[in-house]
C-alpha cells in the first residue's frame, strides 16, 4: 500500500430543503458580492434560481448572474465570467447546476484570481495558485465537482478538452438536495450514474496495492449505484434512490473509493475527453461506449483484478472457471447494465461512425501529438489509444 493524501474541506447539507441556506452560508463567510453561475433555462422554469434570489436577498447579500453553461463548458463563458467578475468585484461564486457549471465556476475563480491567460492551467503550462472562493447547489449526480478538486473545459476553436486539478478549487460549502434532481431526463439521469461508476472504477484499476477496507467501500458504493440506477428508470421520482446516488456521486470522487495521489487509471476519461471533444458527447454515454473495450484490451494486465469486480460486484459466479473467464463475464455484465439503463456500449450506438482517420486523430490528440502516456493499470502509448478507439467503434 502506496502513501497518500486525503483531503475534503468542502462542508455538506444534504436533503431537502437545504437550497435556502445559500444566503445565510455566504453572508456567515462575510462575502461581498456573489456571482450566480448556472446552465440554461432549466434553473430558471423549476423556480430554483427565484429561490437562490430570495435567500440571497434576505441575508443581504448582493450579486449577480450568468447563465448559459452548456455541457462540456466552454472556454468563452469562462473568459466572459472572469471579465464580468473582475468588472463587478466579485468575491464569491455560487454555482446552481450539475458538473458543467462547477467546472465553469472553478475555471472563472482560477482566472479572476491569477493573472494570465486562464487555459494555461488546463493546457499544463502552469498551476494555479488560488481561486475564488466558490460553493453550490446541485441539480445533477455525476460528476462529484462538488467535493473534487477537478474542473474540465473544452476550448471552442479547438475542442480540445482539458482539465486541471487544484484543491484551491474544492467547494467552501455544497447544498445537497435529491428532490432537485427529480425532473431530469432519463438519458441525463443514466448518464450521471455512469460517471458516478467510472469515477471509482477509475480507481479501482490502480497500478498500486489497495486496501481491502477501500475496495470494500468501492464495491459497496457500485452496487448501490447499479442497483438505484434501475430504479430510477421506472421511478424517476423516488427520493431514496435519488438521495442514494446523489451521496454517491460525492463520495465516488472525494478520493474515499482510493486517493488520486495513491494512483489510478484514469485512460477511460482520457479517451472519453478526446471523443466528447470532438462529437459533443454527454460525458457518461460517451464513458459506457468506451469502456467495454478499455477492459477487453488491458484485461491480461490483470485477469484476478477484473474477476474481484465481476464476483463482488456483479455477482458473476467463479465456480469451476479461470479467472480470466469471470473477468470476461463480468465485463458482459457491466455491459448489460449500462444497457438496462439505456447507455451506449459502442460509439455508434452514440450516432457516430468513426472513420480510420478520425480514430488516428482522437488517438493522436489524447496522446497529445504522441508527447504522452495515459493509464496506470496498464500504460497506453498512442498505438494502444487507436486500437481501443477502433474496438469501440
Amino acid at each position: 500500500m502506496v502513501n497518500f493524501e486525503y483531503f475534503t474541506p468542502t462542508e455538506v447539507f444534504f436533503g431537502r430543503d437545504v437550497e435556502n441556506k445559500a444566503g445565510d452560508l455566504i453572508k456567515k463567510g462575510n462575502y461581498k458580492k456573489v456571482l450566480v453561475h448556472f446552465g440554461g433555462s432549466s434553473a430558471k422554469k423549476s423556480g430554483l434560481l427565484d429561490i437562490v434570489y430570495k435567500s440571497l436577498d434576505d441575508a443581504g447579500v448582493d450579486y449577480i448572474n450568468l447563465g448559459g453553461v452548456v455541457p462540456n463548458p466552454r472556454l468563452s463563458k469562462v473568459y466572459e465570467g472572469i471579465e464580468l467578475c473582475k468588472k463587478e468585484k466579485v468575491d464569491f461564486i455560487l454555482a446552481v447546476g450539475g458538473g458543467s457549471v462547477l467546472d465553469s465556476a472553478k475555471a472563472i475563480g482560477f482566472g479572476v484570481t491569477n493573472d494570465g491567460d486562464v487555459w494555461d492551467f488546463f493546457s499544463g503550462k502552469r498551476v494555479p495558485e488560488s481561486c475564488l472562493p466558490i460553493g453550490t447547489i446541485l441539480t445533477l449526480s455525476a460528476t462529484g465537482s462538488e467535493m473534487s478538486n477537478s474542473s474540465v473545459i473544452t476550448k471552442d476553436d479547438s475542442g480540445e478538452k482539458r482539465g486541471s486539478n487544484s484543491d484551491y478549487s474544492r467547494c467552501t460549502f455544497a447544498l445537497l438536495n435529491p428532490e432537485l434532481t427529480f425532473t431530469l431526463p432519463t438519458y441525463q439521469t443514466s448518464s450521471g450514474c455512469v460517471d458516478i461508476l467510472m469515477h471509482t472504477l477509475e480507481r479501482y484499476f490502480s497500478k498500486n496495492e489497495r486496501m481491502e477496507l477501500v475496495d470494500e467501500i468501492s464495491e459497496g458504493l457500485l452496487r448501490t449505484v447499479i442497483k438505484y440506477a434501475e430504479i430510477l428508470m421506472k421511478e424517476p421520482n423516488n427520493y431514496n434512490a435519488r438521495a442514494e446516488i446523489m451521496w454517491a456521486g460525492s463520495l465516488s470522487h472525494n478520493d474515499l473509493t482510493g486517493a488520486r495521489s495513491a494512483g489510478g487509471d484514469w485512460s477511460c476519461h482520457q479517451l472519453e475527453h478526446e471523443l466528447s471533444g470532438m462529437f459533443d458527447v454527454a460525458h457518461g454515454a460517451g464513458l459506457s461506449a468506451i469502456w467495454g473495450s478499455w477492459a477487453r484490451y488491458v484485461l491480461e494486465k490483470d485477469p484476478s483484478r477484473f474477476a474481484k469486480l465481476a464476483k463482488n460486484v456483479m455477482r458473476v459466479s467463479s465456480e469451476g472457471k479461470d479467472n480470466k473467464s469471470v473477468a470476461i463475464e463480468g465485463i458482459e455484465a457491466m455491459e448489460d447494465f449500462f444497457r438496462r439503463v439505456e447507455m451506449p456500449t459502442s460509439i455508434k450506438e452514440l450516432g457516430i461512425d468513426l472513420t480510420n482517420e478520425q480514430v488516428k486523430e482522437l488517438a493522436h490528440n489524447c496522446s497529445f501529438k504522441g508527447k504522452r502516456t495515459i493509464g496506470g493499470f496498464k500504460i497506453l502509448d498512442e498505438k494502444d489509444m487507436e486500437n481501443i478507439y477502433a474496438m469501440a467503434k
